[in-house]
């Protein structure tokens, strides 16, 4: 894919911005099962210890600004193609897995939860005030990114960011039934993500099964949520293939930092 100057030169301060998140982020076992090259906008990280925060989202202080950014805003603080580079395109509708395995019950309320949750992509619920969203696709792998920044109270942010945390404990390894009656075997971990924004929280989800024929299904999903401010990112990354841990935690990272840049300015312009 070939971009403008104006392109390149975002395409640089992103590859910069992401290099220091990637310096600090750790490979999660098994993240690296379908070894593959990454994307263009995305730098290789040099092996490093993964962090993880022990704080409590309600303890970090959210960043100041107007009580909501304007649509328009919002939509400026979006992630782009640009951004990742080749293979990720603008998106071209839902994932066909999407409704094969994630429209799937639970026993555990926590569990069924979860999977709602990777289904609708809306850990927050729906938005009641401004929103954006944009979906790529890397279409050799299967694969869709989804990015959302939306407002929603910060107190209801944090509260979903505790409840996600206690995941990789609750729903550590349990059983799922798709609409199709094919069974499933869903693992849930956690996703280390960069000190980004002013809370977070991330999961890596693996749903293994069979198809009606008999073959192998498996599906990863990594969900990323960030609140910044009054405002808050919904990343979802999905697909059969290789689901890459540096995109999701690049782009989770690179969109923080952009949402709290389109606050800033909307402040000054106050």
């Amino acid at each position: 894919m070939t971009h403008a100057p104006a392109a390149s030169r975002v395409l640089l301060a992103v590859v910069l911005s992401a290099a220091a998140l990637l310096t600090a982020a750790a490979c999660v076992a098994g993240d690296r099962e379908v070894p593959r090259a990454l994307p263009a906008g995305v730098p290789e990280p040099p092996p490093a210890s993964a962090p993880t925060s022990s704080a409590s989202p309600a303890a970090e202080q959210p960043s100041p600004g107007p009580p909501a950014l304007s649509e328009g805003q919002l939509r400026a603080a979006l992630i782009t193609e640009a951004d990742l580079g080749e293979p990720w395109t603008a998106g071209r509708g839902a994932a066909t897995w999407r409704d094969g395995m994630l429209k799937a019950r639970a026993q555990n309320p926590d569990c069924l939860r979860l999977l709602d949750v990777l289904y609708t992509e809306e850990p927050f619920g729906r938005p009641a005030g401004p929103s954006a969203t944009v979906t790529l696709d890397d279409v050799s792998e299967e694969s869709q990114l989804r990015y959302q920044v939306a407002a929603h109270p910060p107190a209801d942010v944090d509260d979903v960011l505790a409840w996600a945390k206690t995941l990789p404990k609750e729903c550590e390894r349990f059983e799922a039934t798709t609409v199709r009656g094919d069974g499933l075997l869903v693992e849930v971990a956690e996703l280390p993500l960069p000190g980004a924004g002013d809370a977070r929280a991330g999961l890596r989800v693996t749903l293994t099964g069979e198809e009606s024929g008999g073959t192998p299904s498996r599906l990863t999903v990594h969900l990323a949520a960030v609140r910044v401010g009054e405002d808050a990112i919904t990343l979802t990354n999905g697909g059969p293939g290789a689901v890459l841990p540096e995109v999701t935690r690049a782009m989770a990272r690179l969109g923080a930092d952009r949402l709290a840049d389109v606050g800033r300015q909307a402040r000054v312009r106050v």
